[in-house]
């Protein structure tokens, strides 16, 4: 069975990801790129799916990790009765070939280590063909249009379709592991200085880190979850992924599991917002060229996600011969909700695309032509149902925060027009908006209960109703806020940590039953700071910190029954949504105008 998912941690070189246990397994990696076939698919099944193990022979040896200072670079250590050893982790960014870097090295004593080596292609299936290489450093494994090469100083056997070995290692000594993804039509990579690719992988990582400008009480942890962000973007276009998983679940043993190896557009201004207020501003600038790349053509024919490279087609099929995470199925590759009418997406595009240009990322009138097309379809379509921020597989409904969101869209462009003198209708603009804002307030808000509602008509609450106020929509002090944070407190809180709504109710056509979504909990301790409730929000915002791994990194939801994490990991909209937290806190009249700015509404519904 694959570990708990907070026992994994995260390498990766910009290009793909891997995902290293704390018994030194690596159980998954898709090479080459994020979203290609996994090679090693133990995480989604079993051994025999593909995993690279190194660890000490000793079953009782105790382990310890973290990550270098600053950088990616995973430092395991194994204590055993024979002595210490550490098992090092990295993927050397900016090379031709994708690699992976393991190296072993004594700490005390004389260590008995072992080598397990599954290779699997295309998620599990395919076993390669395994022959030595020419020049005798190592093995090279072909199958289809996929290769890797091996390379070692240690003599590497075959057994039961695998590729094993077991060496010592002493105090003082240094045993490298260099595996390096190639097409298989081309000779093996060439082999490369490991040593000289650490000093360089460290170099890389800790000049970023470096960059960061923020000060604030939590740096340690919003630097943790910058650099996170950082190894989820895919380097060669700008593209931002929400996770390098797939189908981890958000209810062990339950089928809500989902891919999410593709860039979402919801994330958009909160990735800006957090790489603009951190110091990034070359990350933020790349993550809105791609954006703008991505949403260009036909405003109809806007998707919610795209491949890493602004991909359309994410065609979803399930794998058979993959059992799922603790036996989560079905395991499902590529995400139908691709195809789903979400009107949000057109509200935190244009949001993003307004505070890009009001950070100066590209001259004022660039993408305003497409601006102007998106608005115009919005105008056509925003009082249509949708499938919602939550991507819901029961039906399209009137959700609340989907008109919230249609409202930013046109109140981000009517500001831009108006600053930056841009031609625009804005008085036809004007009145929309002013029109989606009365709408709202009038069919979106139960009275009786002083709260707003997950959809027009209904009585069920849902959590991203808290960004209301952190968009601008109404004030913090709004009494319809306040009820609205009042009621979710009440109904959607689970030991201190927030649904996103109650799965009972079947408005996603899922069985019942996940975890609590992390950035809802963020959400509402950014309530609680623009409601000045400073202490509860610290509070919250430490118990969320809690929750991260030995290593800084969490998952998409957590379950408070189980008390582990789950969801894909480690999730960029927990990260973000930490990194967001922590800039209102620390700042919140300057960060929260980030996002919110000054109301331009005439309305007062």
């Amino acid at each position: 069975m694959p570990l708990p998912i907070e026992d994994y941690a995260l390498i990766g070189d910009c290009t793909t990801a891997a995902l290293v246990g704390r018994n030194g397994s690596i159980d998954w990696l898709c090479w080459p790129r994020f979203d290609s076939g996994a090679c090693f698919a133990a995480l989604l099944g079993t051994a025999q799916n593909g995993r690279w193990r190194i660890s000490p022979a000793d079953s009782a040896a105790r382990a310890r990790r973290a990550y270098r200072d600053g950088t990616m670079v995973l430092e395991t250590v194994f204590e055993t009765s024979e002595g210490e050893v550490a098992l090092i982790d990295f993927m050397p960014p900016g090379q031709l070939n994708s690699s992976v870097v393991r190296l072993v090295e004594g700490r005390s004593g004389k260590v008995t280590m072992r080598l397990d080596l599954r290779l699997r292609f295309d998620y599990g299936s395919s076993v390669p063909w395994v022959t030595r290489l020419e020049d005798g450093s190592g093995l090279n494994a072909v199958a289809g249009p996929n290769a890797v090469a091996l390379r070692t100083p240690i003599g590497l056997r075959g057994e039961n379709l695998a590729t094993v070995a077991e060496f010592t290692v002493a105090q003082g000594e240094c045993v490298p592991f260099v595996l390096t993804y190639g097409p298989s039509h081309l000779p093996p990579p060439p082999a490369f200085d490991w040593q000289t690719a650490l000093k360089a992988t460290e170099t890389f990582w800790r000049d970023w880190c470096n960059q960061c400008t923020y000060e604030g009480a939590w740096k340690e942890p919003v630097q943790r979850s910058l650099l996170t962000l950082k190894a989820l973007t895919y380097s060669p276009t700008g593209g931002i992924i929400a996770a390098p998983t797939t189908s981890l679940p958000e209810q062990i043993g339950g089928p809500r599991n989902w891919d999410y190896r593709y860039c979402w557009l919801r994330d958009a201004t909160m990735t800006l917002i957090a790489f603009m207020s951190a110091g990034y501003v070359d990350e933020a600038r790349a993550w809105r060229d791609w954006l703008m790349r991505s949403a260009a053509g036909s405003p109809e024919q806007i998707q919610i996600m795209y491949g890493v490279a602004g991909e359309r087609q994410l065609n979803e099929w399930q794998v058979p011969w993959l059992a799922g995470y603790q036996g989560s199925s079905p395991v499902r590759i590529g995400n139908a909700a691709s195809n789903q009418m979400q009107l949000d997406v057109y509200g935190e595009l244009l949001d993003a695309l307004h505070q890009a240009r009001n950070h100066g990322l590209a001259p004022a009138p660039s993408g305003w032509a497409l601006q102007e097309a998106l608005i115009q379809h919005l105008e056509a379509i925003w009082e249509e149902p949708d499938e919602g921020i939550w991507e819901v597989r029961g039906g399209q409904r009137h959700f609340t925060y989907s008109k919230v969101m249609a409202w930013v869209a046109l109140d981000r462009a009517l500001r831009d027009a108006e600053r930056f003198r841009l031609e625009a209708p804005t008085e036809r603009w004007r009145a929309v908006r002013d029109r989606m804002h009365a709408t709202i307030c009038e069919q979106g808000f139960d009275s009786r209960r002083n709260t707003f509602t997950q959809s027009f008509g209904s009585e069920e609450l849902d959590a991203s109703l808290l960004l209301i106020p952190t968009v601008g929509f109404l004030p913090p002090d709004d009494p319809r806020v306040l009820g609205t944070v009042a009621a979710i407190e009440r109904e959607l809180v689970v030991d201190g940590f927030v649904l996103r709504y109650r799965t009972q109710q079947g408005v996603d056509g899922l069985p019942p039953g996940e975890g609590a979504f992390l950035p809802c909990s963020f959400w509402l301790a950014d309530n609680y700071a623009l409601q000045n409730r400073d202490a509860e929000a610290r509070d919250l915002f430490e118990r969320l910190l809690a929750l991260r791994n030995d290593v800084g990194l969490l998952a998409e939801e957590y379950d408070p029954r189980l008390k582990r994490q789950v969801g894909n990991f480690p999730q960029a909209f927990s990260h973000l949504a930490l990194v967001g937290t922590a800039l209102n806190l620390h700042d919140i009249g300057p960060a929260q105008k980030r996002r919110r700015g000054s109301r331009t509404t005439s309305g007062s519904s």
